[in-house]
């Protein structure tokens, strides 16, 4: 891969594994436009081991993240792995709360 290349497919919007795979962090927008292709990429990766997703730098979101994120906590529940989210921005608290799944997201 290109060093060009790498820059661009670290500047994609998703989840990224930290170096030991314990925590995820999400980098970028997380709306309906990529939501999709969020959630595939999101599957083809283990949960992360210390059960941990840090959302602190989601920089626009819409309904659609609320939908990615619940599937990544069924994902988790069905798989009997916890996973906790962190750093939820306001406006994905106030999505969460207004649809009735803050309790769910942990918002």
């Amino acid at each position: 891969m290109s060093a060009a290349r790498d820059v661009q497919a670290a500047a994609e919007p998703g989840f990224a594994p930290d170096g030991d795979g314990a925590r995820w962090t999400y980098a970028g927008e997380l709306t309906s436009a990529n939501a999709g292709t969020v959630l595939a990429a999101a599957g083809a990766l283990k949960l992360p081991s210390a059960g941990e997703v840090d959302l602190r730098n989601v920089e626009g979101i819409d309904s659609a993240a609320v939908a990615v994120l619940l599937a990544l906590k069924r994902r988790a529940a069905d798989e009997g792995r916890p996973l906790r989210l962190v750093g939820i921005p306001a406006s994905l608290a106030s999505l969460a709360q207004l649809y009735g799944v803050e309790e769910i997201l942990g918002a």
